[in-house]
């Protein structure tokens, strides 16, 4: 006697899941990670601070001017200029919510310390991915190489690659381009330049490349470090 369709997929469906093949979807943990770049929950936690209220961001800027909607503002202070200033232009471009170091009338994450709050979500961006990590730096050519490494990996990777826009390649640069990686990304690749010695290393500990790309050694910034040798030691 034949069993009833509906009993025979329910004897079909337990087979499979005691088959030991069997692996329960999603098989990548990558599926597992959140579909918004950030919450406000998950972005108090990474530094340190005090959400005003639930919300989301898709994007991260530290320029008003480049903030569309979604963005998370980060108000950074700097010897001449200060973010806050410019929150109200921000939010009119579309800013979701902003990082702050004072209570103000908009959406906001409270912190200390703007440029720490940023060097804390970008280290949280770093731990929270199993991408795989490229850093690229050398004298000249860095943009360009980190392009066409980008290039095949988001063909090859259907679009889960992440890569440092422009030349965000500085103290403040990398880590706004870390805050901004999905979770989900299979690969990421950062660019890396300095002035002095002792910035590549400060630079590649925040972005812990699994593999590092030296483009070449030239005299750039010959008048900071002296010397051939000591340009490609830094």
């Amino acid at each position: 006697m034949r069993c009833p369709d509906r009993e025979w997929r329910c004897i079909v469906s337990a087979a499979i899941l005691r088959h030991p093949a069997y692996v329960e979807w999603p098989a990548d943990p990558r599926d597992r990670l959140p579909l918004t770049l950030w919450d406000s929950e998950a972005i108090a936690k990474a530094v340190n601070g005090q959400a005003s209220c639930a919300f989301q961001v898709a994007g991260v800027e530290m320029d008003s001017r480049d903030v569309v909607n979604g963005d998370l503002f980060i108000a950074l202070k700097g010897e001449a200029m200060d973010g806050h200033r410019f929150l109200a232009k921000a939010f009119e471009n579309g800013a979701a919510a902003a990082i702050v170091d004072r209570p103000v009338d908009y959406p906001h994450v409270l912190v200390q310390d703007t440029t720490e709050a940023l060097k804390a979500l970008a280290a949280m961006a770093r731990s929270r991915t199993q991408a795989k990590i490229i850093g690229v730096t050398g004298s000249v050519g860095k943009t360009g190489v980190k392009e066409a490494i980008f290039a095949s990996l988001e063909r090859a990777s259907r679009g889960a690659a992440h890569r440092s826009t422009r030349s965000y390649n500085n103290h403040v640069g990398v880590p706004l381009s870390l805050a901004r990686m999905p979770a989900r990304s299979r690969f990421g690749i950062f660019e890396m330049g300095m002035n002095n010695a002792g910035e590549i290393g400060g630079l590649s500990k925040q972005v812990r490349p699994n593999i590092a790309v030296i483009t070449t050694i030239a005299p750039a910034h010959i008048e900071n470090l002296g010397s051939m040798e000591a340009i490609a030691e830094a």
